[in-house]
């Protein structure tokens, strides 16, 4: 087995991050629209990752919205130097609180300049194109958003750009386009559909990015997880994160959470070691997934 080091960095945005960051998501109010409920907590979340170590943080405008992006430069600015901003593009909100495919060339001028502005910045250090064709990865050019994208890199707004909820058909048209600094898809224990994606990635030495690391809006409920969580002391949630550190050296995790407490326990993810039998065990769950 790989000896990967689960504390280690990679590159992201032409620096070194710490591999287990932070995903400020739900910072902003219920179903990630309006105001947090307690907006002091949020800021202490914020300032209590920079304070552990934590120089990933992922946000985008369209949390709240704008609202996240508000409460980062609240918290954080001025930044600290080694601290790498990651935000997304390609959806608005409604004012029903909906989401709302936007990546029109005018769509993607305009959001960043909303994250720039709400963030406090001349220039964002990576931007994620998310593609909404679907509410998973669906087939289908991506060439005229990311070429737009492109084109607000040239100007001097963005810096790095990365791709959220894309297929690996369309992570290779992207480089085609502009340099690709990382991918952003879903991925965890129970669905392992990017494993070819994860692996072209790391050999091309690509940050890949999974969001929900426990299954998503419906957590996974796996009694293998369970036993093996239970024989190390640890929470579901930290074995899930450390098979995510232990799968391939480029991934890189942005767990969220709007607790101190909570955000501490995620953290010790990045101590936990898992031994082969126990990865044995967990690795089965995506197959138990795909064959039900």
């Amino acid at each position: 087995m790989q000896t990967i080091d689960q504390a280690g960095t990679f590159a992201l945005g032409g620096r070194a991050v710490r591999r287990l960051g932070y995903g400020a998501m739900q910072l902003a109010g219920p179903g990630v629209f309006g105001l947090p409920r307690d907006r002091d907590a949020a800021l202490a979340v914020l300032r209590e990752a920079v304070a552990a170590g934590v120089n990933h943080i992922d946000t985008s405008d369209y949390y709240g919205p704008h609202v996240t992006n508000q409460i980062i430069r609240e918290a954080l600015s001025p930044y600290p130097g080694d601290l790498v901003l990651v935000t997304k593009l390609g959806a608005r909100r409604g004012e029903d609180g909906s989401w709302l495919p936007a990546y029109g060339a005018a769509d993607l001028e305009r959001a960043v300049e909303d994250n720039l502005r709400n963030l406090g910045l001349d220039a964002l250090d990576v931007v994620n194109l998310r593609i909404m064709f679907a509410h998973g990865p669906a087939e289908g050019s991506i060439e005229e958003p990311l070429t737009a994208l492109a084109g607000l890199q040239q100007r001097g707004l963005v810096r790095h750009i990365g791709l959220s909820n894309v297929t690996q058909a369309q992570v290779r048209e992207g480089l085609g386009i502009c340099k690709i600094a990382c991918v952003q898809n879903l991925y965890n224990l129970a669905n392992r559909a990017d494993d070819p994606l994860i692996d072209a990635l790391a050999g091309d030495e690509i940050a890949y990015v999974p969001f929900f690391p426990l299954g998503g809006f419906f957590p996974l409920q796996s009694s293998a997880l369970a036993r093996v969580a239970g024989a190390l002391d640890a929470s579901p949630m930290q074995v899930a994160l450390a098979w995510l550190l232990q799968r391939s050296p480029n991934i890189l995790l942005i767990p969220g959470t709007s607790s101190v407490a909570h955000l501490r326990e995620n953290l010790k993810a990045a101590d936990l070691a898992l031994d082969a039998d126990s990865i044995q065990t967990l690795d089965a769950i995506g197959s138990e997934h795909a064959a039900g």
